[in-house]
C-alpha cells in the first residue's frame, strides 16, 4: 500500500521549501512583521590564520571577501579576525573576546568560520594563527555557554577532531576532513563559500542555499579536483548537526537526505544543517523568527517521525503525523472562507 497523501507532504518539509508543507495543508503564510530585534540577527565570524606563503594567502583573502559578501547580502553583522595588520592583542585572544560580546542565547544565527591551516600532533587539533594558535578543546570551551543556533565551517586541514569537540544540541559542525592525520592543504574551504553563494547549489530548488547543501556541494567539487588531477585525495570532509560527534561523510546522501543508518541507531546528520540558511529567500524572510523556530522545531519532528517510522504500527506513525501537521497548522492564518484551492 503507498504512503497516504499526509505523509507525502510531511516527510518532504525538511528538505524542500517550507511553503510546499504549508500550501499542501491549506495554510496561508502569515504577513510581514517589523525588523527583528538585535538577538535575532546572523552573526558571521570569519577567522583567517596564519598563510604560510603567498598563495595561500591570496587564496585565504579571496574567502574572506566572498564571506564578506555574501555576508553583507544576508544582511548579517560581520566580523573578520585575522585579515588585517595584526593589533596590541592576539589574533587567539580576538577570537575569545569576540565570542565572549555575542549574544548567548535568542533566534539569531551565529556562524564561525575557520580558513587557514591545521595541525594535530595525536592528542590536540589546533588552527594556526599569527600568534598562539587556538586548539580545539579552547574553542570548545569558549562556545560552551553559547545556546542560539551554532554554525562552525573549520576549512582547515587537520580540523577532523574539532567535530568531535565542538558538537553539540542545536549545533551544525563542518570539518574539510575526516582525520587529524589529513594535513595537506584543504581545498575544500574555497569550494564552500562558492557554493554558499551560488544558486546552482540549490539542490531542492527553494530558493535558497542551505549549509548543508554547500556542504554537498562543495564536497562533491573536492572529489572531483582529485579525481581530474589523478591525485589521491587528502581530505574528506564531515558534517555533524545530530550532537553525537560522528560526522556523516557526503556520499552518505542522495539529495539532501541521508540514505544510510548510522551505527548504533544514532540519528542521521543533515536536517538541522538544511534549516541554517545564511541568505534566505523572499518568502522565508516574510516569516517572523519566532514562528520560523517552531516550524524548524516541528519539521525536525518530523524528520525524527519519519526515521523512526520502520518501529512504529502504521496507524500510530499516522496519528503522530497528524499531530504534528495541526501544529503546523496552528502556526499561520488560515485562508479566508470560500478563498480559491
Amino acid at each position: 500500500m503507498g504512503p497516504a497523501p499526509a505523509e507525502g507532504n510531511a516527510v518532504k518539509a525538511w528538505m524542500a521549501p517550507s511553503f510546499v508543507l504549508l500550501a499542501a495543508c491549506g495554510i496561508a503564510a502569515p504577513a510581514e512583521r517589523p525588523a527583528a530585534p538585535s538577538t535575532d540577527r546572523t552573526t558571521v565570524i570569519v577567522v583567517v590564520g596564519i598563510a604560510g606563503s603567498e598563495e595561500y594567502g591570496s587564496l585565504f583573502s579571496d574567502e574572506v571577501l566572498r564571506w564578506e559578501q555574501v555576508s553583507a547580502r544576508a544582511g548579517a553583522k560581520f566580523l573578520a579576525i585575522g585579515r588585517n595588520a595584526a593589533g596590541p592583542a592576539s589574533d587567539r585572544d580576538r577570537i575569545r573576546r569576540s565570542l565572549e560580546a555575542e549574544p548567548k542565547g535568542g533566534l539569531g544565527k551565529l556562524w564561525l568560520v575557520l580558513i587557514g591551516h591545521g595541525t594535530f600532533d595525536g592528542a590536540e587539533a589546533k588552527f594556526n594563527l599569527r600568534g598562539p594558535d587556538v586548539s580545539a578543546t579552547e574553542l570548545a570551551l569558549w562556545l560552551r555557554p553559547f545556546h542560539r543556533p551554532l554554525a562552525v565551517v573549520d576549512t582547515a586541514s587537520a580540523s577532523a577532531p574539532f567535530l568531535a569537540k565542538l558538537s553539540g544540541p542545536g549545533r551544525v559542525i563542518i570539518t574539510a576532513t575526516r582525520s587529524g592525520d589529513e594535513q595537506n592543504y584543504a581545498r575544500f574551504g574555497q569550494y564552500f563559500i562558492e557554493a554558499l553563494a551560488d544558486p546552482q547549489s540549490d539542490l531542492d530548488k527553494d530558493g535558497e542555499v542551505s549549509l548543508l547543501e554547500a556542504f554537498l556541494s562543495a564536497s562533491a567539487r573536492v572529489a572531483e579536483f582529485y579525481k581530474t588531477e589523478g591525485r589521491l585525495a587528502t581530505e574528506h570532509p564531515l558534517i555533524d548537526d545530530n550532537g553525537d560527534g560522528l560526522g556523516t561523510q557526503p556520499d552518505w546522501f542522495e539529495g539532501v537526505r541521508a540514505v544510510k543508518k548510522a551505527r548504533d541507531g544514532a540519528s542521521v546528520d543533515g536536517p538541522l544543517a538544511h534549516q541554517f540558511v545564511l541568505v534566505p529567500s523572499a518568502a522565508e524572510q516574510k516569516l517572523p523568527p519566532e514562528v520560523r523556530a517552531q516550524r524548524d522545531r516541528l519539521e525536525l519532528a518530523v524528520a525524527r517521525l519519519r526515521e523512526g517510522k520502520a518501529g512504529l504500527a502504521e496507524d500510530d506513525y499516522y496519528a503522530r503525523l497528524e499531530a504534528i501537521l495541526l501544529q503546523l497548522a496552528r502556526l499561520y492564518p488560515q485562508p479566508p472562507a470560500g478563498a480559491e484551492k
